[in-house]
């Protein structure tokens, strides 16, 4: 879908001006400067602010600017705006040999077709000779919750297959894992970057997932669309090193390659369901990749103000949402393009933008308030993870992150969406709120893509620190003009836009719906900087163990 046909989806914007602001559900924010911002970081000269370009100079100084005008004080390292984020870029090459060998005969395995592989690690050549690879069903170490795929086997020097999202996401009623990791709502677990993480803890020359539609929640050629490009953040040590060969196996491929082998994957697949299950060494199969690798090292900027507390000013309240998009390229037809990211998540950045500008109009709040502009979130969240390791803040006494990505353009909703509902106490701080805006909280439509592990308040939960995301293509929003058959047609139309060049400004994009999410989060948010409470965990979350070895420095809270 292009720009031009979202007037007939969206409302128009000059009825901003026809309602007196005191009187709107959206105050104290402004949805036409909220409109402005969005159309200022889509346009032209910032030419898609892509991570260690020009794009991201323009983007970094217009962002100081902005937080200047405001009244904010810099956050970012050594007194100033920003903090340093080193990142690495890496690039997969045509592979020199890439086959697995079985029975003594050497079966190819097709780039793009049968396999697609990355690397985080920056060496230029990635060799593997003979590896002997291991099904090691879906990869889940969880003691909380009575399981563990791995029973002790060693790893070193193998290479892990896995099968994707979580032990039960296929489960039938009556067994044994049956709910056990929340049914089709995805827990980390579930999550691609999870098993990769564990695979490199455990040695793992290589780590292979096995595609499927339904447990991904993304076709094969969303998986090989990044064409072996990679970004990371800069590692330095040795125990955080990751597994030096990443990909997927496409579906049917790892099915031929199993019962070449001897083995039913489909059978497997079963068995990876029982919590009795022990990994399954392939018999005979061996594993060998030589892959030549280009390595980038590039430095990009998170953009970081704040307000400092009054009587609490080492606590924190963190508002963020990324300031990077996909930049130029080309598209199907090879005509080149900008990739704007009007929406994803200029959005996000005019949010933040409007809740500073309410906390400075206002008195001045008793804990410190920060506003985050994080860098490349589109490579991996990488910004902020690059801050949860190497904090400005401490992480223990930071009360919550709040990270706002991809709000409506399609006008003032009854609804907004609960991304992984029931992890933290915000949450219901935040239906609470909703309900005095005149709205309902609802629990994002399908969990089991995993959103709630798919944005930058991540790295936050991973930390410990409770958070609350905001994504708006969580649902279908509930129009006030059209209802959710309204809120499905601009979703529809948006996702077709979604990380694409027509993800632009318009003076047809309707900023009022928006407005209201961000007004919402600043009244919860509001809240905590003005009090001294500590927000918590839920039981059977992943994350209340890690907020819990805090304690202590919260006076036990």
């Amino acid at each position: 879908m292009t720009a031009a046909l979202l007037p007939a989806l969206i409302l128009a914007q000059p009825a901003l001006a026809q309602t007196p602001r005191a009187q709107t559900p959206w105050a104290p924010v402004d949805p036409a400067r909220m409109s402005a911002a969005m159309r200022t970081l889509a346009s032209d000269s910032f030419a898609g602010r892509a991570p260690a370009t020009a794009g991201e100079a323009k983007t970094v100084a217009w962002l100081i600017a902005q937080y200047r005008a405001i009244g904010l004080e810099p956050g970012g390292e050594h007194g100033g705006w920003t903090q340093v984020v080193p990142l690495v870029r890496t690039r997969i090459g045509t592979p020199a040999r890439l086959d697995v060998t079985i029975g003594g005969a050497a079966t190819p395995l097709a780039p793009g077709k049968d396999i697609y592989l990355s690397t985080l690690v920056p060496d230029t050549r990635i060799r593997i000779d003979g590896a002997p690879l291991v099904f090691v069903g879906y990869g889940v170490h969880a003691p909380e919750r009575g399981w563990d795929d791995y029973k002790g086997v060693d790893l070193k020097g193998k290479v892990a297959v896995f099968l994707v999202n979580d032990p039960d996401f296929d489960a039938r009623p009556g067994e044994p894992v049956a709910g056990r990791f929340g049914g089709r709502t995805m827990t980390y677990y579930g999550r691609w970057t999870y098993k990769y993480e564990e695979a490199a803890r455990r040695g793992a020359i290589a780590a292979l997932i096995v595609h499927d539609t339904p447990g991904a929640s993304y076709p094969w050629t969303t998986v090989i669309a990044p064409g072996g490009e990679a970004f990371d953040i800069a590692r330095t040590g040795a125990a955080d090193r990751p597994v030096p060969l990443q990909g997927w196996l496409q579906g049917d491929a790892a099915a031929r390659l199993f019962a070449r082998a001897g083995l039913d994957l489909a059978a497997l697949r079963v068995r990876a369901r029982d919590p009795a299950f022990r990994p399954v060494t392939l018999p005979g199969a061996a594993f060998t990749a030589d892959i030549p690798v280009s390595v980038a090292h590039l430095q990009s900027r998170n953009v970081i103000g704040k307000l400092t507390g009054t009587r609490h000013p080492d606590e924190t309240v963190m508002f963020g949402a990324h300031w990077d998009a996909f930049g130029t390229g080309v598209d199907a037809q090879g005509r080149p393009v900008i990739r704007r990211g009007a929406i994803d998540d200029g959005s996000g950045i005019a949010a933040i933008l409007e809740i500073a500008r309410a906390f400075k109009a206002g008195p001045r709040p008793e804990r410190t308030v920060m506003f985050a502009a994080w860098t490349a979130e589109e490579r991996g969240l990488l910004g902020s993870s690059w801050y949860a390791a190497h904090p400005l803040a401490p992480l223990a006494r930071t009360a919550v992150n709040f990270t706002i990505d991809v709000l409506q353009m399609a006008g003032p909703s009854r609804n907004v969406f609960v991304i992984g509902a029931g992890q933290d106490s915000v949450q219901d701080d935040f239906a609470t709120a909703a309900r005095a805006q005149g709205r309902v909280a609802q629990p994002e439509a399908k969990p089991e893509r995993g959103a709630f592990y798919r944005a930058d308040h991540l790295p936050f939960a991973r930390a410990g620190v409770p958070v609350l995301a905001v994504m708006d293509m969580a649902g279908f929003p509930d129009l006030q003009t059209g209802g959710t058959a309204a809120g499905a047609a601009w979703l529809k139309a948006y996702m077709e836009c979604y990380h694409q060049a027509c993800d632009a400004w318009s003076p047809a994009l309707d900023t009022r719906g928006a407005a209201e999410d961000a007004a919402l989060v600043y009244r919860v948010g509001r809240d905590l900087a003005f009090s001294h409470a500590w927000p918590h965990w839920k039981a059977g979350s992943e994350f209340a163990a890690i907020r819990a070895a805090s304690a202590a420095e919260r006076g036990g809270n």
